[in-house]
């Protein structure tokens, strides 16, 4: 229907065709959900289940509306035994930490006070790091060359200008992606700056497309 609504000569047959379609496929749709699916629903689910159901419909999005939801129940992080909730899933600390250093690039976090907080440890660091740097202002990680260009960036997201500063370089033979993003709470406050390299010499190599498993 929007297409034909778009061509400069309307097809009325195939338009009023197209209106028939949609309402005998959405009246199926109407008419199996309020006899068959919304009934069985409400006898096999619980209502806590179906309230998290409603809420990740409002975070996934709806196709045609945009409607307010106008109480938020969020998933509430915290910790239960050897699980730290996180609000989408929980997860042991362990698994966290496997987490990052499986993920194929270097993460180093530094809080709202210009602290070096946390780096990832992956199988083939492109930057070095050791816990030496842990506790130390992010100014004395950098060359001096550097330091003026990295106080700008956290500068930047302190006063909320930018959200994201990204550098390119070719180093012993690999490109790679050095990205700086802000952090910010839900109130949007500055929590820290989060820095990831990644080379991506075969990112960049990618053409086309590949759909199936080759080995």
């Amino acid at each position: 229907m929007i297409a034909q609504l778009t061509t400069e000569e309307l097809d009325i047959k195939l338009f009023n065709k197209c209106i028939g379609d949609i309402f005998f496929n959405m009246l199926a749709i109407k008419f199996r959900e309020e006899r068959i699916l919304f009934p069985f629903i409400v006898e096999t689910i619980t209502e806590k289940q179906l309230e998290t159901m409603n809420r990740e419909g409002f975070e996934l999005g709806y196709p045609y509306i945009q409607p307010v939801l106008t109480e938020s129940k969020k998933l509430e992080s915290g910790i239960d035994g050897n699980l730290i909730n996180l609000g989408t899933g929980s997860v042991s600390i362990e698994q966290i930490k496997l987490i990052f250093n499986h993920l194929p690039v270097d993460i180093t976090f530094v809080d709202e006070n210009n602290k070096v907080c946390f780096f990832s440890t992956p199988p083939k660091r492109i930057f070095p790091r050791t816990t030496a740097i842990i506790g130390r202002d992010v100014s004395n990680c950098h060359p001096p060359e550097s330091v003026h260009v990295v106080e700008q960036i956290v500068e930047s997201f302190k006063t909320g200008e930018k959200d994201q500063a990204d550098f390119w370089i070719k180093m012993r033979g690999e490109y790679i992606l050095i990205q700086y993003f802000a952090v910010r709470d839900e109130q949007k406050n500055f929590r820290g700056v989060i820095e990831v390299s990644q080379e991506i010499s075969a990112i960049k190599a990618l053409e086309g497309e590949k759909r199936l498993l080759d080995w």
